[in-house]
Parts: structure tokens; C-alpha cells; sequence
């Protein structure tokens, strides 16, 4: 069962050395870590009475008060008449062609508040009379993701038969992704597979690297379309299909390649193309979701829906290519 709160724990010997936070960890049922820690950094965790930090190191003896509900109410996204751009629609699903800057879903860790707010679920559950449960309050209609500053095609379920079947397909790997993206440099092969697995940084949390060993298998593939030679430097116009669906995969290939998509700094690329007498920025990923192909989970029908790149980013080009 839950703690009841406030409470009281007292820190025996054998939990002496241990971090103040890995030690509530194991103690509050179900609570996690990164909640611990948010916790103490509110002051409502208490050691022998005083305010501590989550590195403190226990000696054994003490005794922690925890103030208030360590457990948070789960949080269920919220419908927001936020317009669509659906490319197809029926019974069982829908294919929305979705902006840069959106978010699919809000985080675990948000709240009721502006972290729940503006996100391709707020919109969907506006928008559409049912969408599938497999994902919990938190992502109806969820089957796959794109990064917030990724646009493009991205499927969503309106039933929970739909929603497996489609998972099903992704896991397969049967699904086909097509990707247009612009990279810094000239990528020197026409085409080629990048097969680096992916780990979570362990330093950087919201990064995600090819440099650990183990990680997840992923696997990239990539043709040129055009190497451009610009006053603003050297770029690549790429297509890229991926076999897997790894978090953040295509920029962290491209970059682990030495070739960061354009706009995507947080993966090595420069806040602005830049050349001996002129610069530019892009305010956003140069990565587009263009092609996206899947059995219908119902008909069995082959569903293929294209997107053309959305007018900041052929604007971007235009301006590179004068």
C-alpha cells in the first residue's frame, strides 16, 4: 500500500553511506527517483528536522520526514480546440500531418498546467469522438512519436484493436517511413545504412548517443538528393528511411556520421549556416516526416500518404539556393 504523509522513516545502519535520495527511493512504494528528488528540492523532505540535499550521504541513525503526498494524481491530457491538418481519417485511425514545434504528448512529469498544453493529444481529443486507451490518460491514440521539432506524418489509433495491430506492424518493422532532411556538410557516399546502436546520455538526460556500449539496435538509411554548395556553407539534401523507431534516431545518426541535421543544436549543428560572408538560421530541425506506409489494421489495405515540406522549410531552401 502507499505511505500515508506526512511520515516518518528512520535510517537503519545498513543504509549508512547511501544518497538521501536513493534511499527514499527504495523505501516510498512506487514513487520514483526524479519525484523523490523533486520533493526534496521543494523542502518537503526533512532529515533530523533540517532541509537536506538529494547527495546527502546518511550515516544511519537519522530520521526523514516527508511532507505531503509523495505521490502525484495522474495526469490526463485535456481536450484544446487547436486546428488539424489531417491527411487521412476514418473509422479506426487517423494520419495527422503535424506541425514543428508541437509536441505529440506532454511528459510524465507534467502537471495540469502549461506543460499540458498545446500538444498533439490536447488537439486530438478535441477533434476526434474516441481514440484507443493502450496508452493511458497521458497519450490516446499514441501508437509512434515525432520530436517536437520534427513535422510530418504520424498515425494515431481511435480504437485499441487498431492501436496493437499498428503497434504490431511498428515492431515488425513493416511500416515504411520516409524522411526529407538537410544536413550540414557534404555526406560523401550516394547512399549508405548506419546501424550504431542508441543509449541515453548518461551525463546529458535529454540527449541521446551512439558512443556507449549496448544501447538499442537502430538502423538508418540514407540517399543523397542533392549536395548544395551555398554562400552559406556546404549542405546535403537527404532522403532517410529508418527500420526502427528510435528516440531522437535520425539526427543522432546524422550526427554521429558528422553531418548534425540542420537547426538541431542540441546534436552538434551550429546556430546558424554559416559561410566566409554570410549567414543563416533556421528556427526549427531541418527533418520532415514525408512518406508514410501501413496496412489498414481493418480493410488489410496498403494506406501510403505523402507530404510535401511545409513552407518555412522550402522557403529555407529557396533562400540558401539564391
Amino acid at each position: 500500500m502507499p505511505e500515508s504523509f506526512p511520515t516518518l522513516i528512520s535510517v537503519g545502519p545498513e543504509d549508512a553511506g547511501r544518497r538521501l535520495d536513493q534511499f527514499l527511493t527504495t523505501r516510498l512504494e512506487g514513487v520514483s527517483r526524479a519525484r523523490v528528488q523533486e520533493l526534496i528540492a521543494e523542502g518537503k523532505v526533512l532529515v533530523n528536522d533540517a532541509a537536506a540535499k538529494a547527495s546527502l550521504k546518511l550515516r544511519g541513525g537519522e530520521h526523514v520526514t516527508v511532507l505531503g503526498d509523495a505521490q502525484r494524481a495522474p495526469l490526463k491530457a485535456l481536450p484544446e480546440d487547436i486546428p488539424l491538418d489531417i491527411a487521412y481519417e476514418d473509422d479506426d485511425l487517423a494520419v495527422i500531418n503535424k506541425p514543428a514545434g508541437m509536441m505529440v504528448h506532454a511528459g510524465a512529469g507534467a502537471t495540469d498546467d502549461a506543460r499540458n498544453r498545446g500538444t498533439l493529444v490536447n488537439a486530438l481529443l478535441h477533434h476526434m469522438r474516441s481514440l484507443s486507451a493502450v496508452g493511458g490518460d497521458l497519450r490516446p491514440g499514441i501508437v509512434h512519436r515525432l520530436d517536437k521539432e520534427t513535422s510530418g506524418l504520424i498515425v494515431v489509433a481511435k480504437n485499441d484493436e487498431a492501436h496493437r495491430k499498428l503497434s504490431a506492424q511498428f515492431a515488425a518493422r513493416e511500416i515504411k517511413k520516409k524522411y526529407v532532411t538537410l544536413v550540414h556538410g557534404w555526406v560523401k557516399k550516394d547512399s549508405g545504412t548506419i546501424t550504431k546502436n542508441i543509449s541515453r546520455d548518461r551525463i546529458r538526460r535529454m540527449r541521446m548517443t551512439t558512443r556507449l556500449e549496448g544501447g538499442r539496435a537502430a538502423v538508418t538509411h540514407y540517399s543523397v538528393t542533392r549536395r548544395l554548395d551555398t554562400r552559406f556553407g556546404k549542405l546535403t539534401l537527404l532522403d532517410v528511411k529508418i527500420d526502427t523507431g528510435r528516440t531522437h534516431q535520425i539526427r543522432v545518426h546524422m550526427a554521429a556520421l558528422g553531418h548534425p541535421v540542420v537547426g538541431d543544436t542540441v546534436y552538434g549543428a551550429p546556430k546558424q549556416a554559416r559561410g566566409p560572408s554570410a549567414a543563416i538560421s533556421l528556427a526549427r530541425n531541418f527533418l520532415h516526416s514525408a512518406q508514410l506506409e501501413f496496412t489498414h489494421p481493418r480493410t488489410a489495405k496498403t494506406v501510403a500518404l505523402r507530404s510535401e515540406l511545409p513552407e518555412e522549410l522550402r522557403e529555407f531552401l529557396r533562400k540558401i539556393e539564391k
